[in-house]
């Protein structure tokens, strides 16, 4: 439990305000502990929750199908992310989310979300930034899949999941664990499997990135930014210390 309660204060503090009466606060949801394995449903479209749920390990991906049953990944969610806090005033699902690997996450009921909301002004608008930060995510996404090659969608994606992982403790030297596979990577930008791996094979071969397993490295941070026309501004942190960008 304190492991959950203190990843998601530190994702909340990495891109909102809050004082020490508000964490506080945090720490008294009541959160339940859960374990999903790989490729497993968390919520899916459609259904109408009565709780929004917290990553606390594992990786998780948002999910629509089309009618032809192909898959797009509108956003990764990390550690100290809550991907449905939306549903608070969105009901049903208009979407679904899946653990991308075995993942453990942390059920907050949303009548303690409302509760937390009521005693304190500062609970409720950090929280109705992440909301925010999580909708340009989605803007950025979008821009992502419409307007960049495949080597530039793959390079914005790693280096956004690298900032994001640094800012929670989850990435050291240029270096995260990323154990997804070509498919899943395919769905979250729009190209097939046979691509993905031509591309990884590229940004390999520009000496961009190393993939051993499931670690990658960031050989030249600069130019994988550049070739992803990355820039942090979108993600709206508090501060970019320690995220090693500009």
């Amino acid at each position: 439990m304190s492991r959950a309660v203190d990843i998601m204060i530190r994702r909340i503090a990495s891109i909102a305000e809050i004082s020490d009466a508000d964490i506080q606060i945090l720490k008294g949801l009541p959160i339940e502990i859960r374990s999903f394995n790989d490729d497993q449903d968390i919520v899916r479209e459609g259904e109408a929750p009565d709780r929004s749920f917290l990553v606390v390990e594992g990786l998780v991906g948002s999910y629509k199908l089309t009618g032809d049953g192909s898959r797009q990944i509108p956003s990764f969610y990390l550690p100290g992310d809550i991907p449905d806090l939306h549903s608070l005033y969105l009901s049903p699902m208009d979407s679904g989310f899946r653990a991308l690997t075995p993942s453990i996450v942390g059920f907050i009921p949303h009548n303690a979300i409302h509760d937390a909301c009521l005693r304190s002004s500062g609970v409720m608008g950090a929280l109705w930034r992440v909301t925010l930060v999580d909708a340009a995510i989605y803007r950025e996404w979008l821009t992502n899949i419409g307007q960049r090659v495949a080597l530039a969608r793959l390079a914005h994606v790693l280096c956004e999941l690298f900032v994001r992982l640094n800012v929670v403790g989850l990435a050291e030297d240029f270096s995260y664990n990323l154990p997804l596979s070509q498919q899943e990577l395919g769905d979250a930008i729009g190209t097939s499997t046979v691509h993905v791996n031509r591309v990884l094979q590229e940004l390999r071969k520009q000496k961009l990135i190393s993939y051993q397993g499931s670690r990658l490295t960031i050989i030249n941070w600069e130019q994988l930014a550049s070739a992803g026309d990355f820039h942090p501004a979108y993600l709206h942190m508090v501060s970019t210390e320690g995220a090693h960008v500009g």
